[in-house]
């Protein structure tokens, strides 16, 4: 753990408007006597939505020179930006069948979670940044995944090949790829690790967005995650033992990619 007596570090949060994103940077805010937190969002109205303060910062990520002022002096980032896609109008769920899903334009995968993220990793080297959190996606060993076919957007194919950007960046890095991502409350479920997607083929592949943003915030003060990559899943409630003890669970993860 870092000495008590060291200065906080700065985090950046990008992606701050979006769900995990959010708790995440509620978390860091949350431990100010351990981390000076900051965050990045896309729209003065998200700003505004998490508080408006001065330590967020509204850019376009998909705009490389937006992004200098947001990571100076920054030592760890934290990268939850993701593309969403959106449904179809007049999808009638008693007619059967299946809605159909479209990406604004603009905000396809390649834009935000390739172009985006790649923007977001090499100004955070050009900033001497520490330490980058990566947040992406279970699923993408198969090229084939369902939802790649969304919109034709192709997500994980993207978030892969930014995940891999990083791995080879040079600057220390943790991947984590969550499953299906819940709302439900943190801290109660036992989390489990894994890699190359084998949680996937098991009963337990979702896991609260509370507990991930919990686990990027831990990430950030353990030495055994850095150049490291994993899955993350949890039990169901009830099953198992909450998890406390996150240096054990990160000692469980071996995979660099």
């Amino acid at each position: 753990m870092a000495d008590s007596a060291a200065p906080r570090p700065t985090v950046l949060v990008t992606g701050a408007g979006g769900r995990t994103g959010h708790l995440v940077f509620s978390k860091l805010k949350e431990r100010s006597d351990q981390f000076a937190a900051r965050g990045l969002v896309r729209t003065e109205e998200s700003k505004q939505k998490i508080g408006g303060a001065d330590d967020v910062f509204v850019a376009d990520i998909r705009e490389a020179d937006h992004l200098a002022p947001a990571v100076q002096g920054v030592d760890a980032l934290v990268i939850l930006t993701s593309a969403s896609p959106k449904m179809k109008p007049g999808f009638d769920p008693t007619k059967g069948g299946r809605p159909e899903f479209y990406y604004e334009d603009g905000a396809y995968p390649e834009q935000v979670d390739w172009i985006g993220q790649k923007n977001q990793i090499d100004a955070a080297k050009a900033a001497g940044v520490k330490h980058i959190v990566l947040v992406g996606s279970m699923g993408g060993t198969n090229p084939n995944h369902p939802l790649n076919s969304l919109g034709n957007g192709n997500i994980l194919i993207w978030k892969r090949k930014s995940e891999q950007y990083l791995a080879d960046s040079g600057v220390p890095y943790t991947i984590i790829r969550p499953g299906g991502l819940q709302d439900k409350d943190g801290g109660v479920r036992e989390l489990i690790v894994g890699k190359d997607d084998e949680l996937l083929q098991t009963d337990t592949k979702a896991i609260p967005r509370a507990d991930v943003a919990e686990v990027c915030v831990q990430a950030l003060q353990y030495e055994e995650v850095k150049f490291k990559a994993f899955d993350l899943a949890s039990k169901p409630e009830g099953v198992g033992t909450p998890t406390k003890d996150f240096k054990a669970l990160f000692s469980q993860v071996t995979a660099r990619f």
